[in-house]
């Protein structure tokens, strides 16, 4: 489990195609050293399985399936990605809870200051239509990896307000407009939807076996 909290940036060393998958490597001094083999680490928002890692690097593969829906499918030497460490048990959880499937790419209108001359940012992005439903005002959604809150959402049209912390410590300088970004949306939307219209009566046995 992840929590959102970008802990640095990594940049793309090389790519290497394996038939209809592909091998990454990513130059993370820092974070790669905390690193063994088969660990996971969120890229992105995507979680991945660390192979091959030094001081300085870690080596990941992406299968077919998270190049078709991901916006790791993008990348190219040189880029910039976030990258987070799983949330050791016992940690107090900041952020929210975030599971590193990427549930969908959305796209990138802009990120431009709050105000003339603010260094807070508002960050405004196009997600898939069939996600909406699970997103609410001051909710929380994964972009990128990064935990965020809704400030809006009209349609599709989703806008979050950055600090500039959050600004300097991500990728999200490095993003231009258009360009295809992770989404995931809140795990406990996604249950909240499934018992909706859902009744269930407990027995003393359940709830005893639950703590109550």
């Amino acid at each position: 489990m992840f929590t959102g909290l970008i802990q640095q940036t990594g940049r793309i060393a090389s790519l290497e195609k394996r038939g209809g998958a592909m091998r990454i490597r990513i130059s993370a001094p820092g974070l790669a050293s905390r690193l063994r083999e088969g660990d996971s680490v969120a890229v992105s928002g995507g979680c991945l399985t660390a192979l091959s890692p030094t001081a300085d690097t870690f080596e990941a593969d992406l299968a077919q399936e998270t190049i078709s829906r991901s916006s790791l499918s993008q990348l190219a030497p040189h880029h910039v990605v976030n990258l987070e460490l799983p949330l050791p048990a016992g940690t107090p959880l900041g952020g929210h809870i975030v599971q590193g499937h990427v549930d969908g790419t959305g796209r990138l209108i802009s990120i431009r200051p709050a105000t003339p001359g603010s260094e807070d940012r508002w960050l405004e992005i196009d997600i898939p239509d069939a996600l909406t439903r699970y997103v609410v005002e001051k909710g929380s959604i994964t972009v990128e990896g990064i935990s965020l809150t809704v400030a809006k959402i009209s349609g599709t049209r989703v806008t979050i307000a950055i600090i500039p912390h959050t600004y300097a410590a991500t990728n999200l300088p490095s993003l231009p407009p258009g360009n295809p970004i992770n989404i995931e949306v809140d795990v406990l939307a996604r249950y909240a939807e499934k018992q909706k219209g859902k009744e269930h009566h407990w027995t003393v046995e359940e709830l005893l076996k639950r703590g109550f």
